[in-house]
């Protein structure tokens, strides 16, 4: 595979970008403008490209408008300020892959240049068999169920749907089901329809035509297009714009589409597996999701159990994970003591297979030794075994040789909807003092605080990361990056 080649004055961006990149298994190569970049590109050209939107002696958009002429297929990303959203929205259009917005999550950038790499060799013909596709791992009986019915569905084209928590692995069973089928020698695509912004979705989905709007300065291929002959994975399909479905449920029925623009019908040979995390019965009630697009997706339901029903496969799960971590790298693989995993399986993991995955590397990286005690262990796994507030939220964990046994530890599970009422009884007393005080907007103060504790107890239990903390409090990662700015988090 070629190097991925990241175009940015700013020597701080640069040095982020290469090391998380090689860290995750990619060759790299950084340019300082874009006239070095156009010095290159008559020698070797990459696999994704990532810009800077504004740089002096040459923009982003420029080295774009370049770059589609001559490689039409080559993924770019173009990096923006908040400022910039604009200029970004019509590089987008243009012909971008997508945009990622300054500052950045570091894991999310490297997410999104991986998707960027997928697209990139798909439209290459690249040979999947080169590309690792990770299996499907669990013994417990939940589990062998959804086993069991991957077996009898890989054969057949039925549209599926899968249902889970967030992070139970529900793009993994649509893989298998991809890979165990018939398609299995065409492309998978996999889209989430919640991560793209609402005006570009369509596009995204369908493709443009030349001229279809301001910025289409070239044709492009839709997800539709790029899954022909194999499997477009739709996911959190539960958030698709309520115009779009209409455009969705016209595909499933008919089996063509026209791209934005278009005046052709275009056939869409694809198998469509959804997902999403949400109740669609619910959401149709609620006027949010189109029913009859519902019953067209619902023709076969899979429930994927989150890990808290399957707490047998942890182990073996854990094990998987941190050896993947070390091949990673590139150290010995580490292993947990009996008590470590007993404290682990012990663990509810909210976050599901992903959370577990996150955990071992986090191990793989910071436990000293090569065997796991619990005393490595992340002080909120520890504070959620002995029933304790996370550290820096009250009192610091005990040693282990001095934990609580565990008739203690069930009395202090038993006294959580007493600490409930005591801060609820705090906030009601702190009201009505503001308010026998006259204070003004007493609401606003006392939200604002609410939310910054919130914010604030998040990101310390997933270690800053502010995609995993959103996940966690059941917000946007757009939202939370607002009210991290607005409220002046340190995070």
């Amino acid at each position: 595979m070629k190097p991925i080649w990241v175009v940015d004055d700013d020597q701080s961006i640069r040095f982020v970008l290469h090391k998380a990149l090689e860290r995750a298994g990619f060759a790299v190569r950084s340019f300082a403008s874009t006239r070095e970049v156009q010095a290159a590109l008559g020698a070797d050209l990459p696999q994704v490209l990532v810009s800077d939107i504004r740089m002096p002696g040459g923009s982003g958009i420029g080295l774009l408008q370049e770059l589609k002429r001559s490689h039409p297929q080559l993924p770019v990303i173009i990096m923006t300020a908040y400022s910039d959203l604009d200029s970004a929205v019509s590089a987008f259009q243009g012909g971008a892959f997508e945009y990622l917005s300054k500052p950045f999550d570091v894991d999310k950038a490297v997410d999104l240049i991986r998707r960027a790499v997928d697209e990139s060799l798909r439209e290459q013909g690249a040979d999947s068999s080169g590309l690792q596709t990770p299996e499907l791992l669990g013994q417990a009986p939940a589990m062998q169920e959804v086993f069991r019915a991957i077996g009898r569905l890989s054969p057949s084209q039925v549209t599926v749907l899968i249902t889970g928590e967030s992070g139970s692995g529900k793009e993994l069973v649509a893989q298998a089901l991809h890979r165990h089928s018939p398609r299995a020698q065409g492309p998978f695509v996999a889209i989430n329809t919640a991560a793209i912004p609402r005006d570009l979705l369509e596009s995204e989905l369908f493709g443009h035509e030349r001229g279809a709007f301001t910025g289409a300065q070239a044709a492009r291929r839709g997800r539709f297009e790029q899954a022909e002959g194999g499997t477009l994975f739709l996911d959190e399909i539960g958030d698709m714009p309520y115009e779009l479905q209409t455009r969705l449920l016209r595909v499933l029925s008919d089996g063509q589409f026209y791209r934005v623009g278009g005046h052709a019908p275009i056939r869409a040979n694809v198998r469509v597996i959804a997902a999403t995390h949400q109740n669609l019965e619910q959401r149709v009630r609620d006027g949010l999701f189109r029913e009859d697009l519902f019953h067209r997706l619902n023709v076969i339901r899979l429930r994927l159990p989150p890990l808290r029903e399957r707490v047998e496969d942890i182990e073996v799960l854990a094990r998987h994970f941190l050896r993947k971590s070390a091949a990673e790298l590139g150290v010995e693989a580490k292993r947990m003591a009996p008590e470590a995993l007993r404290l682990v399986q012990g663990y509810a993991f909210p976050g599901n297979v992903r959370e577990l995955q996150n955990l071992c590397h986090w191990l793989t990286v910071m436990a000293p030794g090569q065997v796991v005690d619990v005393k490595d262990l992340p002080p909120e796994l520890l504070a959620s075994a002995d029933g304790m507030p996370p550290a820096g939220a009250g009192p610091e964990p005990l040693p282990q040789a001095q934990q609580p046994p565990p008739q203690q530890a069930v009395q202090a599970c038993a006294a959580e909807p007493v600490a409930a009422q005591a801060w609820e009884s705090q906030l009601a007393e702190q009201a009505r003092r503001m308010l026998r005080g006259a204070e003004s907007q007493v609401m606003e103060q006392l939200t604002r605080r609410f939310e910054r504790t919130l914010i604030e107890a998040a990101l310390q239990i997933t270690h800053g990361r502010r995609i995993e903390a959103a996940q966690r409090l059941g917000i946007g990662r757009n939202t939370i990056s607002r009210k991290i700015q607005e409220l002046g988090i340190e995070d």
